[in-house]
């Protein structure tokens, strides 16, 4: 089986014959999907807000979807970062930005209403998923009332330290001792 990721591996490093069980979570899936929507939703927005104005009725209005271009990018790259809670936070009060837009449209000299409906009705379940990826990828704290555990006597060695500095006497004294035993081997004719 191929896997995309050999090609950038360097001579020496082991290649990837198979694949096990992704260790993602649903909900980071969905966080990972929906970040990914909302970069291509963005680029259409930043780089051909004329086509979606006129496909909504909305001549005119080219900067303010611009900006709700640049402003899914950026969600967008939040929604794949480390911190993709905050980003899937950012997508959903985007929704509401995007509807508010959508039914400032909604007017009855406006030929296109059914595609604002339609938008609207897209808008609606694209915000119900941007919801429960925020809601599934929330940070997990313990309660308040838990006992936090402290370990300021640990030192990273299983037996201790005192057991490490031992350890290190013993190989300096075995290796003096060698040196002591090489250079009398030396004088002996």
């Amino acid at each position: 089986m191929f896997h995309f990721s050999n090609i950038v591996r360097t001579k020496g490093d082991p290649k990837i014959v198979e694949g096990g069980p992704s260790l993602k979570q649903p909900a980071d899936q969905l966080a990972r999907a929906l970040g990914w929507f909302s970069i291509g939703l963005g680029v259409v927005e930043l780089f051909a807000p004329r086509r979606v104005t006129e496909t909504l009725g909305m001549e005119g209005r080219e900067t303010m979807v611009r900006a709700f271009g640049v402003r899914e990018i950026l969600a967008g790259i939040m929604s794949l970062s480390i911190d993709k809670n905050a980003g899937l936070w950012a997508r959903f009060g985007g929704d509401g930005l995007d509807a508010a837009a959508l039914l400032s449209g909604l007017t009855s000299n406006n030929p296109k209403k059914g595609n604002i409906a339609l938008a609207l009705l897209m808008v609606g379940g694209i915000a119900m998923l941007d919801y429960r990826a925020a809601r599934d990828t929330k940070p997990r704290r313990p309660p308040r009332n838990a006992r936090r555990k402290l370990y300021p006597n640990r030192s990273g060695f299983p037996k201790g330290i005192e057991s490490v500095r031992t350890a290190a006497r013993q190989i300096t004294s075995h290796a003096g001792h060698n040196e002591v035993m090489q250079g009398d081997e030396r004088r002996v004719p």
